[in-house]
């Protein structure tokens, strides 16, 4: 039986390469080309996400959500200089990620999360997986906009998509 968060953030790296993947093959000014969207320019959100998934990898790891916070800030406004810099940053992060769930098989655990934003509650460790994967669909769609703005196709990065392609890696 797989275990269906980690197949979830499995995705997520998966779709998350899948799109950088399509910028490399684009003008690298892609990356700086300013548009009129969620974010000025693809290189803010792809640091956006990346500092995200960061802040939460920081969470599971047991920092306090509010000092996750104040640690990623610099990252979310840290705008990398090529697209590769962002394929290595999120490939590394994906790696430190996988570690920890070796470390920590049951994501049914319950954690107290103090979200400066919303206030504290008990979630599970799952529920933040589904938050990371979902925040980045979420942004990765942004990216697919903003490319189409800039008058290039986007790629299919659906989870759908990634059923076929899971074999292959």
């Amino acid at each position: 039986m797989s275990n269906h968060p980690v197949q979830m953030f499995e995705y997520h790296t998966w779709a998350s390469q899948t799109i950088l993947g399509r910028i490399k093959e684009l003008p690298s000014s892609v990356l700086s080309q300013e548009v009129n969207s969620s974010f000025p320019t693809i290189a803010h959100a792809l640091s956006h996400i990346y500092a995200v998934d960061k802040m939460w990898y920081l969470v599971l790891t047991g920092t306090g959500m509010p000092e996750a916070l104040q640690a990623c800030i610099p990252l979310n406004e840290s705008i990398l200089p090529s697209i590769e810099d962002y394929s290595n940053i999120y490939a590394e992060l994906s790696d430190q990620f996988r570690e920890w769930f070796r470390s920590h098989p049951d994501l049914e655990q319950a954690t107290l999360l103090d979200n400066p934003f919303a206030g504290v509650r008990q979630t599970r460790l799952s529920e933040i997986v589904l938050q990371i994967v979902n925040h980045g669909t979420y942004h990765r769609g942004n990216v697919s906009t903003m490319l189409r703005q800039l008058g290039h196709a986007s790629t299919m990065n659906d989870y759908s998509l990634f059923w076929y392609q899971e074999p292959l890696r």
